[in-house]
């Protein structure tokens, strides 16, 4: 027999779950997670899984679970592959996070996360590691913990991150392993691309705007395009500077992406995005990555882009509220 590639799968919540449990079914990898606010819940009762995918799995545990990152002089792994959310503004960063199970040239590292430019931090920390991209395009969702509700069918699109420190076919070779792995379970659509910016502007227009607008309104994706003119002053806008600096940085992105981007998602079915739960959580955001850095890509090449100024500005703003209340800056006192 073959031997399984060990994965450590750090981030099980509704994507990470579902990665998790898709690579233990295709039988080609021993996967062990890392759990922090469900790891009390999964490891006595299991993951509770209704999946659109799977179908309802009760007392689901992956091959082991954590509560911690493993060292690798402890634990080796093939593949750390990533799920948690991208906070880039406050530490540890993701590439901090997994420090200790990098084994530096060895390990390769799956980023399924948003946003662009996620792969500088990781270059920086492991020159020499192999960096994958996995755009996901899922519904899946932890309502409570270890219960997890998985709606719109799994799709995973992986790259390589271009390292210019290895070579390009190994990267690439990496990749593929990975799709074959990942498809092994034949429940999933898994797909390689060489073009791995291409595939991450076109998820932004939609992450960068539609989820940036409901965080800051309120508003799900339903409500949006009934409330008043929004979708013309601010959807549609925001929407095309992003593609305006996707063709900045040389990335043409298909004709009607923004009218597809709109209307993606059933208006009825009042989908609430990941952003606009975390603020209602009050928990911090992926703004930096998801809207911060295509602003930055296309300024610095002189798009105009006051929609995605505003929005990136506000957001950081709520984001320092939030940090406050978790004490994690420093405000004088109040004078009397």
């Amino acid at each position: 027999m073959t031997k399984k590639a060990t994965v450590l799968l750090v981030g099980a919540g509704g994507v990470g779950t579902i990665a998790a449990l898709n690579l233990t079914l295709g039988g080609q990898a021993a996967v062990t997670t890392v759990l922090r606010s469900n790891y009390t819940k999964v490891t006595s009762e299991g993951f509770h899984i209704r999946s659109i995918d799977h179908g309802e799995i009760k007392a689901w545990r992956p091959h082991e679970v954590l509560n911690k990152i493993p060292s690798h002089k402890e634990q080796q792994f093939d593949y750390i592959v990533v799920a948690t959310k991208n906070i880039a503004d406050h530490s540890p960063t993701t590439a901090e996070l997994i420090f200790p199970a990098v084994i530096p040239g060895k390990t390769i590292i799956v980023l399924i996360q948003n946003g662009l430019n996620i792969e500088k931090p990781f270059f920086k920390l492991y020159p020499h590691n192999i960096c994958l991209s996995g755009v996901s395009l899922i519904g899946s969702h932890e309502t409570s913990p270890g219960l997890i509700e998985h709606d719109d069918p799994d799709r995973l699109i992986i790259g390589a991150f271009t390292n210019p420190n290895l070579e390009v076919a190994e990267q690439e070779a990496a990749a593929q392993s990975f799709v074959d792995i990942y498809s092994a379970s034949g429940k999933t659509v898994c797909t390689y691309t060489s073009n791995v910016p291409l595939h991450r502007w076109q998820k932004l227009v939609y992450n960068a705007c539609l989820n940036t607008i409901c965080a800051v309104t309120g508003l799900d994706t339903g409500r949006i395009r009934l409330a008043e003119d929004t979708v013309e002053t601010l959807l549609r806008p925001a929407m095309k500077e992003i593609v305006a600096a996707a063709k900045a940085a040389g990335i043409e992105l298909p004709e009607g992406v923004v009218d597809k981007m709109i209307h993606v998602d059933p208006l009825t079915i009042y989908l609430r995005p990941s952003m606009l739960e975390d603020v209602e959580r009050g928990n911090m955001t992926e703004f930096e990555n998801i809207l911060g850095e295509p602003l930055r890509e296309g300024t610095a090449r002189g798009v105009s882009m006051p929609t995605a100024t505003f929005l990136y500005h506000t957001l950081k703003a709520m984001q320092w509220r939030v940090k406050e209340r978790k004490g994690l800056v420093t405000i004088p006192p109040k004078s009397v």
